[in-house]
């Protein structure tokens, strides 16, 4: 094994020492608050912070998580200490590490990552609130009640016999500690040192001319050994199972949180979270704090993310951390001692302030998933955090029977077509109501079927699949839609595989978040990266198989070079779909001109003669700048700039715009609404134009007088992202409608254009069984369609 250089690895060491400091300046003040709000001694939670550092990181699985005192177990561990007392909390908390212990070795960690996130964030902004109002007591100079309840209805006691200087202490340390981070301009690099550190240091130096509670630290000696508890068995067995379950839940949580962190640091990595190790870690850790009077341990984000904030690279800075303090616990006992219970007390109610997140609420409530959050926050405050957990759980899966049992199926008539709209999850229990609405559907009329959910079983499908061949069978037609109406699976297509990038919420061409112009550079990286991020793994196959067998598309495509029109999602075409040429002003110079483009000539050589398409289309659009430049001055073939002697091959289209016609100047039209402009009709009778210097190249000529070969024009109009193809004997050309097939001849479609609902003697059953594979894309069906990537 080949070591580091030392310049890195004394960098690292550096780096590792340098994040111990600081989380260990976090973890004292949280340790000892957390202890005071448990109402277990101080000591407890040191001896929790010690022996999670140490032992969590040098055994567990994450390695830059920092292991502690747990802020979601505050209330759980309250509870217990005032119902067994304190040395039987330490024995359930030994039990709880050996549980933890179990279900590492049986390699379950991955299972507690399928609850769901709205019962996660529900617990802890329970466990907050019960933090918060609890805390709010010893702010006020007194002692929390038994329950939440008895919390809120002792405050206004509370208030009114408050004592004179805590309030004034908490209320210090809450600003403190929320106003520190906000630092600017020169004092913003004070900001390195921990909040926590400095809140609860002037609250300290502030206390010193008043008389108020302060912690108190026993002297330390040998830790007492646990006692079973003394109740009914079921109780016992509970508390240790939910002790378990907060903490294990708390810690992978946390694990993956700080693993996403890390994720984004730039530079050398520690290894990614083992989950199960982690598991084996945090019982280990809850094992031996139990047995020397610690609390009970879980991994925790907020330390975690400070020790990655920090520049820690390896589990060294967590097992220093914890090294740290033990020495403080026994040597800096005197200055502890300084420190005011209101302090404390008010930094755990920020800290339980902030575990009910806006953020997470808003993530549920687009989720729809609200009812489990707010169940799972009630009962955790009313009933505990076991009973929380439950009620969600229970909610969650009542939600999900809901959803998946509720399913609307309604026929609406509209012109030229019956709307059969399936809004819900479709399962074989909706089959009857999906069955009954496509009777209403007339024999031969056209049908589009919205999909408005997530979920189609096989029984659904097949009934869905049954009733499109029996529909297609008596001369009529099927179109399937998402709810947004885009085209989810055509059964009657000639082309049944989905765009590989459709355009949705494109933003890379937007300015830098910071106002900063974004470069070209840092562009195109960060397009390629999305591609071998998300769209790589779902060509990669179909790449590979085109690398082996080479290309044969089955059309030629020439479009104008402008970079709003992009071909593939125009055409909906995959890799080996389409051979692209792309020029400005999509213009076919004819042989033999002066200056003529051998460039232009070689690709429809090569397209016709070796490729052997069957088509070709030539693509004019909306806003051209060459149509423009075309129709503002006058680019003879003896001008001198290359630009201008390349736009001289579209004065032909400019003359035959001048000649008068019984459609329109140019003897061009466009169906359905006048053209705009000049600039506009230039554009269409450009396309008319290239199609006929097209039929003078030889061997387009000769592959067209025997039928091989077709041309076709089309334009598309950029702003209303809508095609449209000519008609060549009328020169009008008509818009492509989502529904409806074009004039195109089935043969002569190109793969993956607009023309996709011409029809197919293929099946969509047995084009997913592998009878037949449309070019350049996996084979279609409802179930399988739908893998998109967004740029």
């Amino acid at each position: 094994m080949r070591l580091p250089p030392l310049p890195s690895l004394l960098g690292s060491h550096r780096s590792d020492l340098s994040a111990s400091i600081t989380v260990f300046l976090i973890a004292v003040p949280l340790s000892l608050g957390l202890a005071l709000a448990t109402g277990a001694p101080l000591q407890a939670g040191l001896v929790a912070a010690a022996v999670g550092g140490i032992v969590a990181g040098s055994l567990g699985g994450a390695p830059l998580q920092v292991s502690g005192a747990a802020t979601s177990l505050v209330v759980v561990t309250a509870g217990l200490v005032h119902r067994y007392g304190w040395r039987a909390t330490c024995a359930i908390t030994v039990l709880a590490g050996l549980v933890q212990l179990l279900l590492g070795a049986l390699r379950v960690a991955r299972a507690a990552l399928a609850v769901s996130p709205a019962i996660v964030h529900g617990m802890l902004a329970g466990i907050g609130t019960v933090i918060a109002v609890g805390q709010l007591h010893v702010v006020l100079g007194g002692s929390p009640q038994s329950s939440t309840l008895a919390n809120i209805a002792a405050l206004p006691g509370q208030l009114a016999h408050s004592h004179p200087a805590t309030p004034f202490i908490g209320a210090l340390t809450a600003a403190v500690l929320l106003g520190w981070p906000r630092l600017r301009g020169r004092a913003a690099g004070l900001r390195a040192v921990p909040a926590p550190l400095v809140a609860v240091g002037v609250a300290t130096a502030v206390s010193a001319w008043h008389t108020v509670p302060r912690v108190v630290l026993p002297e330390w000696r040998a830790p007492l050994l646990p006692q079973l508890p003394d109740g009914p068995v079921l109780g016992v067995a509970a508390a240790v199972l939910t002790v378990t379950l907060v903490a294990s839940m708390e810690s992978l949580l946390s694990a993956v949180a700080v693993d996403t962190l890390r994720a984004r640091r730039p530079g050398p990595h520690a290894p990614p979270a083992r989950l199960d190790r982690e598991l084996l870690g945090q019982g280990a850790s809850n094992v031996l704090s139990g047995l020397l009077g610690g609390l009970p341990i879980a991994g925790g984000a907020m330390r975690g993310s400070a020790n990655v904030e920090a520049g820690a690279r390896s589990r060294r800075a967590t097992i220093l951390h914890g090294v740290w303090v033990l020495a403080c616990a026994g040597f800096a006992a005197g200055a502890l001692r300084a420190i005011p219970l209101a302090s404390l007390a008010a930094l755990v109610m920020v800290v339980g302030v902030r575990m009910v997140s806006f953020a997470h609420i808003r993530h549920v409530q687009r989720h729809r998933e609200f009812p489990v959050y707010a169940v799972t926050l009630g009962a955790v405050v009313l009933f505990g955090v076991l009973a929380g957990v439950a009620a969600g759980i229970a909610v969650a899966v009542v939600l999900a029977l809901h959803r998946l049992t509720r399913t609307r199926v309604t026929v609406t008539e509209e012109p030229g077509c019956h709307r059969v709209r399936v809004t819900g999850q479709l399962t074989f229990l909706a089959v009857p109501r999906l069955t009954r609405a496509f009777a209403q559907v007339p024999p031969g009329a056209n049908a589009v079927v919205e999909l408005d959910g997530s979920f189609m079983d096989h029984a659904a499908y097949e009934a869905l699949s049954a009733w499109c061949g029996r529909h297609r069978s008596r001369g009529g037609r099927a179109v399937l839609g998402d709810g947004a109406g885009r085209t989810v699976s055509e059964p009657l297509s000639a082309h049944a595989c989905r765009p590989w990038t459709p355009w949705r919420n494109h933003h890379c061409t937007r300015p830098a978040p910071n106002g900063a112009p974004a470069t070209s550079g840092g562009q195109l990286l960060g397009g390629v990266s999305a591609f071998q991020r998300n769209t790589a793994p779902l060509v990669r196959a179909e790449l590979a198989r085109l690398a082996h067998e080479g290309q044969s598309p089955g059309h030629l495509f020439l479009t104008c070079a402008d970079s709003r029109l992009v071909t593939s999602m125009i055409t909906s075409s995959g890799p080996g779909d389409l051979f692209t040429v792309r020029n400005v002003g999509n213009i076919v110079p004819p042989p033999g001109a002066e200056t003529s483009c051998d460039s232009v000539a070689a690709a429809v050589e090569y397209a016709v003669e070796v490729l052997r398409v069957s088509g070709i289309t030539v693509c004019g659009h909306s806003g051209c700048g060459a149509m423009q430049a075309l129709l503002g001055s006058d680019h003879e073939p003896g001008a001198r700039t290359p630009l201008a002697r390349w736009l001289s091959h579209g004065r032909p289209s400019l003359d035959r715009l001048r000649r008068p016609s019984s459609t329109g100047p140019g003897g061009v039209a466009l169906a359905g609404r006048p053209v705009a402009d000049d600039a506009e009709r230039l554009a269409l009778v450009n396309v008319v134009t290239q199609l006929d210097h097209l039929t003078v190249h030889p061997p387009v000529a000769r592959r067209v007088a025997d039928g091989s070969l077709q041309l076709h024009g089309m334009y598309f109009h950029v702003a209303e992202a809508q095609a449209y193809m000519l008609d060549t004997a009328t020169g009008v050309f008509t818009a492509v409608a989502p529904e409806a097939a074009t004039a195109w001849p089935d043969d002569a479609v190109p793969d993956g254009t607009a023309a996709r609902d011409a029809p197919s003697q293929v099946s969509a059953d047995e084009a997913r069984a592998g009878g037949a594979r449309p070019p350049g894309g996996a084979p279609g069906s409802p179930e399988t369609e739908g893998a998109t990537t967004k740029v």
